[in-house]
């Protein structure tokens, strides 16, 4: 979808009001909700009104007077952004006194600013140039001989914008959104008067603030003194394209801003409905990936991991590929080979992996990195509320008035809709903020920063959050709080009593916790009273809820929770899972799982089966394939042999790194589609490149289950999009797919998925974005979940016991360790790892407490070694009160840190979702890097030789 490259920007933000008032603008009656400025009035009745200070994702702050306009029967001239509409007004924004003022105040402006219009980076998107033509500017009569700016020094420490004081016009734009949107405070102005300029911190260079890069000072800068890098080297854009970021699970609308087939920028879409035009470091700046050298370009084939590449034509590779799945089925049986979809992919490319494992393969061998992540969610949530998924809008956080956050670090790992949740937090003038509870091993940053503090961080042992859940649903019992007319409405009453008899048992008060979870039972109590009374109270949780042994108990347990308090159904509550990746919430919604066919269903329900076999026109098996966990062991045990894996670096990402490559090395045949040569790539023997979601048309579901375009914005680097190469391989496998575009994918999903019935490109165009469920009976979506019935009925309240995990330390390992993310960095870092993030985060390191520091005579910056059963490895330490002593913490993001080595294979008991957030591990100084980080290093050096010595299509054919 084209769009022009500037939005209307209304000045002020809408308001909202039931009463609305009519007013007169330069002659024309115009009709607004009441509270709204006449600058936005103005707008509606198709007049501008100049401005520079105002624009309308920022309350107004009438400094730059401008917009100042005349008003019938009263004195003076009022600033429209400032002075709201009023029934019966009658308003003139041009006469000739107005006229003169403006021109005044310009001429005051353009006095201590450069006259390099015509080789500024800003000319042809510059406000301030806009304006001076706008007011009629001719000349400016006060000369440059005086004091001024116009030498003060740019600072370039950002890699990504520079900051360029001799331009600012202290419009106080960028401080604003800094506050307003962002909510980091990093922004101030300095000195007073004729000094006063905008200051990073305290005076100090971007770089070494608490600026975040999140780009909302430079969006909202109207000259050039805030400017990307990017338009500086390649000019300003000349159309763009709106598409929906690759990265986080927030999923946020952005326009991909062109020149041919180049990006210029991209900046973040208003009108995007998860985001509503704001952006984070990685979605507004880290897509240089897509164009990195590393990428790879042409497909390779190889017999063994210890041969150079080959690189052959596409036909060539995929025909290898499939005439090798088709050996090994012959060989070692129909069951002996499997693929794993991507989140990172589109739900059309998803959808035909499945597809082809289920068709072309013959069995249910398909798994996806949700198993590894958010599988605990969809059983969870399915067995509780009847369906797998959160239930609510990003945007009903403004509605809550108590906020949980649970396992989950919004401001690193969600730092769109962290932004969102700390405005509902500070609150404003006239509505105060909403309360808020943390559970989190780990002193997040979001338990104290600027103008939020939480009311209570209940800082638990990790392990024990099904204890602390149990113990905070005693309360809600034993106290009274429990929201009796809901439940008798809407939950099933026979299960509440079950599980209301067992949570009222002494056993699971929070005093008989207490010694699991280290969470004083005072506190938790008052946590708990403090969520049950609220009017709207909402819980958003992680990774950190669902990777335990017991994950898929815990997400019962919030359910189970905010069901007995009332706390589903409306705005400003629920069950929300903030989801890791992109596409998480569509590849299993597409079903990648090995049990569910699309939509959730089953495996073995005889009528699903039946519509995608008339559908797909092969007998689709009822047995349950392979989970990714299975798959390794059975390739160890030699009835696994062949893996197609698209758009997942297994390797790097699951637990214990060394029995997942002991398992790849065992399968003959491991097909990797992807943008590099990452770590699983290095155990293939066949690669196919990848496209980046710039080079590809389809949909992405984010973590509130919107469904948002993605939009093609340059051709494929390597020929196909990855549903191209997908189909190639299920034709040459034998089975027929004969798709010309991925809406042909979608109008198949939407025939086949019921809650997807409703959904095409045609409709995501007229609206945007759609959640699911969108069908007859929701033809524009759900974006609220269960508001009068549950999905599945009654609601479910289901006992859960808490079991401690049998990851416990030890005096061999008397240390628990966790993991998590950065706000720099994503996943496994395969894309942020190739862009300028690296200079905010360039390696993983372990975080200790001072305690357990001081007590094996570590110091900052040391080399420690982490040591746990399955394995061993070396980081380097930061000393941090952010733990709690006995707990330490680290990253994943870079393959040489071998975070996954020490993980071990613990799973949950429903899933499978690995136990990342609990290791058992010693930490001690060391002087070298561990055994298998020497090992990582010269097997990385022997791949990259590999890759270096292949040869193309030519040396091959003169080779045979």
């Amino acid at each position: 979808m084209l769009d022009t490259h500037k939005d209307t920007d209304y000045g002020t933000p809408r308001r909202e009001s039931p009463r609305e008032v009519t007013l007169e603008i330069d002659g024309n009656e115009v009709t607004v909700p009441a509270g709204t400025s006449l600058m936005r009035a103005a707008v509606d009745a198709g007049i501008q009104v100049p401005k520079l200070c105002a624009t309308d994702s920022l309350e107004p702050f009438g400094s730059c007077r401008l917009c100042l306009v005349e008003i019938d029967g009263r004195k003076g001239y009022p600033a429209s952004c400032t002075t709201p509409a009023e029934a019966g007004m009658k308003v003139r924004t041009q006469t000739p006194k107005l006229q003169q003022l403006r021109k005044g105040v310009m001429e005051l402006y353009i006095s201590d600013h450069p006259l390099d219009c015509l080789t500024c980076a800003a000319n042809g998107d510059c406000e301030l140039q806009d304006m001076a033509g706008v007011t009629g500017l001719r000349n400016v009569r006060y000369g440059f001989d005086g004091a001024n700016h116009l030498k003060a020094k740019k600072d370039e420490s950002n890699p990504y914008f520079t900051y360029d004081p001799s331009k600012c016009i202290v419009c106080n734009r960028c401080v604003r959104a800094c506050e307003e949107t962002q909510g980091t405070f990093a922004l101030t102005i300095s000195g007073r008067g004729f000094e006063s300029r905008v200051s990073p911190g305290q005076d100090e260079p971007f770089m070494a603030s608490e600026c975040v890069s999140c780009g909302a000072c430079v969006s909202a800068c109207p000259t050039a003194t805030l400017q990307e890098k990017s338009v500086i080297w390649l000019g300003q854009p000349e159309h763009s394209v709106i598409t929906t970021c690759a990265y986080c699970g927030v999923g946020c609308g952005f326009k991909a801003e062109m020149k041919g087939n180049e990006v210029v920028r991209m900046t973040p879409w208003k009108d995007g409905k998860a985001n509503e035009g704001h952006s984070c470091v990685k979605g507004r700046f880290a897509w240089g990936y897509a164009t990195h050298q590393d990428r790879m370009l042409k497909p390779m084939i190889r017999e063994k991991i210890t041969d150079p590449w080959q690189e052959v034509s596409w036909d060539v590779a995929v025909d290898h590929a499939a005439s090798e799945f088709k050996r090994l089925q012959a060989k070692y049986g129909k069951d002996s080979i499997g693929g794993i979809t991507s989140s990172r992919c589109t739900n059309e490319e998803t959808y035909l992996v499945q597809k082809l494992v289920r068709t072309a393969f013959g069995n249910n061998n398909v798994d996806t990195c949700a198993r590894v992540c958010h599988s605990p969610t969809g059983y969870g949530l399915g067995q509780t509320l009847g369906t797998s998924a959160g239930t609510q809008t990003f945007k009903s956080v403004e509605q809550a008035d108590v906020i949980v956050v649970i396992g989950a670090n919004p401001t690193d790992g969600h730092p769109v809709f962290a932004s969102r949740m700390k405005k509902r937090l500070r609150g404003s003038a006239t509505v105060a903020g909403a309360r808020l509870i943390v559970i989190d091993p780990r002193r997040i940053d979001i338990v104290r920063s600027p103008h939020v503090q939480a009311d209570h961080h209940l800082q638990l042992k990790p392990g024990t959050n099904v204890a602390v859940i149990t113990a905070m649903a005693h309360v809600v019992v034993t106290e009274g709080l429990v929201a009796e007319a809901f439940v008798a409405e809407r939950c099933d009453a026979k299960s509440f009593g079950e599980w209301r008899e067992f949570v009222a048992r002494a056993e699971n008060s929070p005093e008989a916790m207490e010694a699991a979870t280290g969470v004083p039972s005072a506190d938790l109590r008052a946590a708990t009273r403090l969520y049950a009374n609220a009017a709207n109270g909402a819980i958003y949780y992680g990774l950190g809820v669902t990777e335990h042994s017991q994950g898929s108990t815990m997400v019962m347990g919030i359910a189970n929770l905010a069901m007995a308090t009332g706390n589903v159904g409306r705005e400003g509550v629920g069950i929300n899972p903030l989801r890791g990746q992109n596409n998480v919430q569509g590849a299993c919604d597409m079903g990648s799982f090995p049990h569910e066919l699309p939509g959730y269903r089953h495996v073995s329900d005889s009528i699903t089966r039946a519509s995608f076999e008339a559908a797909w026109g092969v007998e689709i098996s009822p047995e349950p394939g392979l989970r990714i966990p299975n798959m390794f062991d059975a390739a160890l045990s030699g009835s696994f042999k062949g893996l197609y894996c698209e758009g997942e670096d297994i390797v790097q990402s699951d637990p214990n790194t060394q029995h997942v490559a002991a398992a790849m090395m065992a399968m003959e045949c491991v097909v990797v589609q992807d943008l590099f040569l990452n770590e699983t790539a290095k155990y293939a023997h066949v690669f196919l490149p990848g496209s980046s979601f710039l080079e590809k048309d389809g949909t992405f579901t984010n973590a509130e289950r919107r469904i948002s375009r993605v939009r093609k914005v340059m051709p494929p680097k390597a020929g196909l999009a990855d549903w191209e190469v997908t189909q190639k391989l299920a034709q040459a496998l034998g089975y027929p797919m004969h798709y010309a575009s991925p809406k042909e994918i979608m109008d198949e999903i939407a025939a086949l998925t019921p809650t997807f019935s409703g959904v095409s490109y045609e409709r995501l165009d007229e609206l945007g974005s759609i959640q699911w469920p969108c069908n007859a009976d929701a033809p524009e979506g759900t974006p609220t979940m269960h508001i009068d019935a549950f999905v599945r009925g009654k609601g479910k309240f289901i006992v859960t016991q808490y079991v401690a995990t049998d990851e416990k330390v030890t005096r061999k390992f008397p240390l628990l360790l966790t993991t998590g993310r950065i706000l720099s960095q994503y996943n496994v870092g395969a894309q942020t790892r190739r862009t300028d993030n690296n200079q905010w985060h360039s390696e993983d390191r372990l975080e200790i407490h001072p305690h357990d520091a001081e007590e094996r005579g570590i110091a900052e910056d040391d080399w420690v070694g982490i040591k746990s059963r399955a394995g061993e490895t070396v980081l380097r330490a930061t000393v941090s009160e952010r733990m709690q002593p006995g707990v330490v913490y680290t990253t994943f993001h870079f393959p040489e840190s071998g975070a996954n080595v020490i993980t071990t294979d613990n799973s949950d008991w429903a899933t499978n979702c690995p136990e990342y957030k609990v290791t058992a591990v010693q930490v001690m100084p060391v002087m070298q890097p561990s055994a298998w980080q020497q090992e990582y290093s010269r097997f990385h050096k022997v791949q990259l030789d590999l890759l270096a010595a292949r040869a193309e299509p030519a040396d091959v054919a003169s080779a045979k």
